[in-house]
């Protein structure tokens, strides 16, 4: 300043240039903004005759175009016209990760950590948009942050709340924790919502000075609390559609549900040959099947076979944009939500016993070790011979004893054989329980059960990774002009190192250990831990920190190996009627097998993504299905009490979920009254401050229902007067 305040006061003979002085100011500060009142005081002009040519001087610069005006009377430096001056920004692009404060994450494919955004930055951007953000210059022990600086793709624009109304607007409140703002709706515009009903919003509108969103009401759900309303909700939320468009379902109706000779005649022949489909008790899209034969060199030719769902669905029509926009078929506690018409899943597709139907068969010729000696890959024909559900096999697999109990036997051998080789190679074998209801007739949970994972789902899972495995190897191996084919992998990264320390930073308290040295004594050590964990306190949570550390598993065309199953190829081939990449891969299957050149990459990269995007959705909508029948369940026990186990420990209190049920909820911090409680987060410990006292991971304990809120989908549990702590 000291220079500038002597050309300001210099005495010559020569005028001083006021603009030139105060460009320069400008150019010196490129970053920072001035009135007239500012640029004197940092010019160290105080006489008032200087002070107005100042005042005078900054709108003859401003027609110049040498300054821009940022707010009314404050000027900046034009970087168009300056553009060497222009600061360096740094700009990166990632997705929204909001939190109920306003404040966000922004998630990208850039190394290191997220990148946080403070409330006032995250502009009018939601959970989930795809956002540019500026980076702020780091500072030292600071964790990265930005500013949002332009939206490039909404996630959604639809979202389901509940209505407020008043005598003159309305407003939509978001369900979804992840949306911090209310959505303003006209009256003119609430299609005959009540107050206090759940409905379905659309944004149209959002002024760059308003701190709400405009919209209006698309569907009125109903009251919220009744099981259909609660369901719907559960996919509206998560972008899913309640029905088919009428187009679609009159698309089906022309599709014809009798087999040609002619098409039988194209095909290998499997009528003859003894299969069965083994699904479900429920389940009414079978998919899948199995047939064995016993060769005359004493092998076994062992067929996985697949719905041919792309026989009958043409690529780029009705049916197919609906597919593909729906990516996946919802499983929620008392429905499936088809990603096909339900007379394509359920009747025409569908491997029923006794019927003709249409396949896309991967066969194996295989000794007594499960060794494959041939393969063969193409459109068969079959006629299932029984359909089991999954008790069923398991019994003949038990007993030995029964109708096909010998083809099974077979089969079960050769599926033990399998599911040890990928053992030894390194698969992990992670569990995840299913929690299962028994519902009345209105849809209210009357009991709750966990789905037992028995040798006969494994028999299915092991046959069907086994197609998988063997058809992106065979794919793999093609060889385009321009190299490898294009083609839809499942591909499941390695875990990241940082996430991976501090999972076994944990597990160590608990008195675990991970061997992270190689890939297989890693494996080896993740399955030692399931098999450790089992049927402890500890074991949801260590299982749910597990899998947060793995990479999540996504659909890509750059194949780069699945790390879980210990695969370098792998793909979904085997659940058309349920999974769109499945589709598209016995396209491209049926594409290669017929000598034609390689597909466009790039096509079915977007396709790839937008499949793992609503593989996400349905996960979450599951997910949250769950959540609110366990609460359900629940809601007409306030008072009574349970045998539980803590699952957790926080800063807001002890998780634990009862025994039987799985139901799990939080003692809030408020609601210990017997002392005041420490939390040791580091070795998930509550302890007492004065009659130490202490609340451990997977200690069993008395919990009582104490409130359940439908709509949050949450349970709050206290311990009653007489606590076992263990």
């Amino acid at each position: 300043m000291a220079t500038e305040k002597k050309a300001a006061s210099a005495k010559s003979g020569k005028p001083i240039d006021i603009g030139e002085l105060v460009l320069g100011l400008f150019k010196k500060h490129p970053n920072l903004a001035y009135n007239h009142k500012q640029a004197c005081h940092a010019l160290g002009i105080t006489d008032s005759a200087a002070k107005e040519l100042v005042r005078k001087q900054l709108p003859i610069m401003l027609k110049k175009g040498s300054i821009n005006e940022v707010k009314r009377g404050k000027y900046k430096l034009n970087f168009e016209k300056f553009a060497s001056l222009a600061p360096k920004k740094n700009y990166v692009t990632g997705i929204v990760d909001m939190k109920q404060t306003g404040k966000a994450y922004i998630i990208t494919d850039e190394p290191g950590e997220d990148i946080f955004i403070a409330a006032n930055g995250t502009g009018h951007a939601l959970n989930g948009d795809k956002v540019k953000v500026l980076l702020f210059p780091r500072r030292p022990g600071r964790k990265t942050e930005g500013q949002v600086v332009e939206i490039l793709q909404r996630a959604k624009e639809e979202f389901v709340g509940v209505m407020q109304l008043s005598k003159h607007f309305a407003y939509l409140i978001p369900d979804h924790s992840s949306m911090p703002v209310d959505i303003y709706i006209p009256l003119e515009r609430i299609l005959g919502a009540k107050d206090g009903d759940k409905a379905i919003a659309r944004i149209t509108d959002w002024p760059e000075r308003s701190k709400n969103p405009f919209g209006e009401i698309i569907t009125v759900l109903g009251r919220p609390g009744e099981h259909e309303v609660e369901m719907n909700s559960i996919l509206a939320e998560f972008g899913f559609p309640l029905s088919f468009p009428q187009i679609v379902a009159k698309e089906a109706d022309k599709i014809p549900v009798t087999i040609t000779a002619e098409e039988i005649s194209k095909r290998r022949d499997f009528r003859d040959v003894f299969t069965i489909t083994i699904d479900p008790e429920d389940a009414k899209d079978f998919d899948d099947a199995l047939s064995l034969k016993t060769l005359e060199n004493g092998n076994f030719e062992v067929g996985v076979h697949i719905a041919d769902v792309s026989h009958y669905i043409e690529e780029g029509g009705i049916i197919d944009e609906e597919a593909s926009k729906r990516g996946t078929s919802v499983y929620l506690v008392d429905r499936v939500v088809p990603m096909l018409p339900e007379l394509l899943s359920n009747f025409v597709c569908s491997l029923r016993p006794d019927e003709e139907k249409l396949c896309f068969s991967a066969v194996f010729e295989m000794n007594e070790q499960a060794d494959i000696v041939e393969q063969w890959f193409g459109r068969t024909v079959i006629k299932s011979n029984r359909r089991f559900n999954y008790d069923e096999a398991q019994e003949l697999i038990q007993s030995g004893t029964g109708q096909y109990s010998k083809e099974i036997g077979i089969l079960q051998s050769l599926a033990l054989k399998l599911r040890e080789a990928r053992f030894r190679k390194g698969s992990i074998a992670f569990e995840t329980e299913e929690v299962k209801f028994r519902l009345d007739e209105k849809g209210k949970p009357i009991g709750v059960y966990i789905k037992q994972y028995k040798d006969s789902n494994k028999l299915i899972e092991d046959f069907m990774l086994l197609a998988n495995r063997r058809v992106a190897e065979y794919v793999s191996g093609l060889k385009g002009k321009s190299g490898p084919k294009t083609f839809v992998y499942r591909i499941h990264d390695k875990p990241n190192p940082e996430k991976l320390s501090i999972f076994s930073a944990f597990v160590a308290k608990l008195g675990y250990s991970i061997n992270s040295g190689t890939t297989k004594s890693l494996a080896k050590s993740f399955n030692s831990l399931f098999t450790s964990i089992k049927g402890k306190g500890e074991e949801n949570l260590i299982n749910s920190l597990a899998l947060r550390t793995m990479q999540k598993a996504v659909y890509s065309t750059q194949n780069i190996g699945h790390y879980g199953l210990a695969f370098a190829h792998y793909t979904h081939f085997t659940s058309p009627i349920r999974r769109y990449p499945d589709l598209m891969v016995h396209r491209l299957l049926a594409r290669y097998l017929a000598g034609k050149p390689s597909a466009d990459k790039k096509t079915y990269e977007d396709l790839c993504d937008h499949s793992s995007d609503m593989e996400r959705r349905a996960t979450e909508a599951e997910r949250m299905s769950v959540k609110f029948k366990q609460a359900e369940y629940l809601s007409d026990k306030l008072g009574q009490v349970f045998e539980g186990r803590i699952t957790g420990i926080s800063k807001w209190g002890i998780y634990a979920e009862i025994s039987d049920s799985k139901c799990e909820g939080m003692i809030s911090i408020r609601d210990l009254t017997d002392d005041v409680y420490h939390f040791d987060e580091d070795n998930y410990v509550a302890v007492g401050q004065y009659s130490r006292k202490r609340y451990r991971l997977g200690d069993n304990v008395k919990i009582q229902v104490k409130r359940v809120d439908l709509s949050r989908k949450q349970i709050d549990f206290v311990f009653p007067a007489k606590t076992i702590s263990g």
